[in-house]
């Protein structure tokens, strides 16, 4: 399966259908975390690493070794995913390329053969209104959404950043925020993406909110969406998860996390001195199988999980300090 955009039968059903095939190549280092990051979007890997090729020249085998496995590049490895035509493969590679510049990972992604200019256009399709919470509907800016007494439109314009409400991480903190955030409250989102958090935590009535990624891209993305939104309470900068945050205005009385679960085990740690003893933080993008080890972490730290939500295999925290 080197071909993209291929039919292949589906065993379970006896049907043709067209895949979209994910490819992700890093330094071959790198291919374990790869590995797991993929494995976060489907199970079921195409995984190309040519580095152990001179040791299997040793075996029985050796001769039967294509020639352009031999003069394959021994420095990088990939792993493939194959989305069904009729999912959105989009949403995919934003959630890829934000976990690849969260865990600091050196990807080239390949879709489709499509290039970035074309992909930043032919995801719009796939993007239509969607209720995130009770209150909540992320709205892409194209669309026309006429809401229902009590909801709050967002509308939202993805660009190449991740974080559109379509994924189950964004629900998830979506729904938190909606039951903990409170008027008047300071909040700082790490990991912004699009900025869709700290949006709907000021359309919630926050008195002011930060948000910062690692991700020059995901920044600017964030800026135009906070601009467009029309709200003047909200700012976007870059920052290595927690080192760069402000605290001109003190510590914040919500902090979401939407990255993976490495990563906020990672921040943890500092987490207290940006987070008041009251405040809440809301963790997301957790795979349900790292749950325990996220709660461990913040147990460690004296904090303490108050809800935990789930939506397919994804996880999301409330998490308050220990009294």
């Amino acid at each position: 399966m080197s071909s993209f955009d291929k039919d292949y039968v589906c065993e379970d059903y006896g049907e043709v259908k067209d895949w979209t095939q994910i490819k992700v190549t890093v330094p071959t280092p790198e291919l374990d975390d790869l590995v797991a990051l993929m494995s976060m979007v489907n199970n079921n890997l195409m995984i190309e690493d040519y580095s152990d090729i001179e040791t299997n020249l040793n075996t029985c085998y050796g001769d039967l070794i294509d020639e352009k496995i031999l003069n394959a590049d021994k420095g990088i490895a990939s792993v493939s995913v194959f989305v069904p035509s009729d999912r959105s493969y989009t949403d995919d590679v934003a959630f890829i390329r934000s976990r690849l510049d969260s865990l600091g990972l050196h990807g080239k992604i390949e879709c489709d053969g499509v290039c970035e200019e074309d992909w930043a256009n032919s995801w719009k399709q796939y993007y239509k209104p969607i209720k995130c919470g009770e209150r909540i509907v992320i709205c892409p800016a194209w669309e026309k959404y006429i809401p229902a007494d009590g909801e709050i439109v967002i509308n939202m314009d993805p660009g190449m950043a991740f974080g559109t409400g379509t994924h189950e991480t964004t629900r998830l903190c979506i729904r938190l925020l909606e039951k903990y955030a409170k008027v008047g409250d300071l909040m700082v989102d790490v990991g912004t993406g699009t900025g869709i958090l700290a949006i709907c935590a000021s359309r919630l009535g926050a008195r002011f909110c930060r948000a910062y990624d690692i991700d020059p891209m995901a920044v600017r993305v964030a800026r135009e969406n906070i601009a467009d939104s029309g709200l003047d309470n909200i700012t976007c900068d870059t920052s290595d998860l927690l080192r760069q945050v402000s605290l001109d205005d003190g510590k914040y009385d919500v902090m979401c996390a939407n990255i993976v679960a490495d990563i906020i085990i990672r921040m943890t740690p500092d987490v207290e001195k940006y987070l008041k003893d009251d405040g809440i933080l809301l963790a997301s993008g957790i795979i349900a199988s790292r749950c325990d080890d996220v709660v461990r972490a913040f147990d460690a730290c004296g904090y303490e999980v108050i809800e935990l939500l789930t939506d397919n295999d994804w996880c999301g925290l409330a998490i308050k300090k220990r009294k």
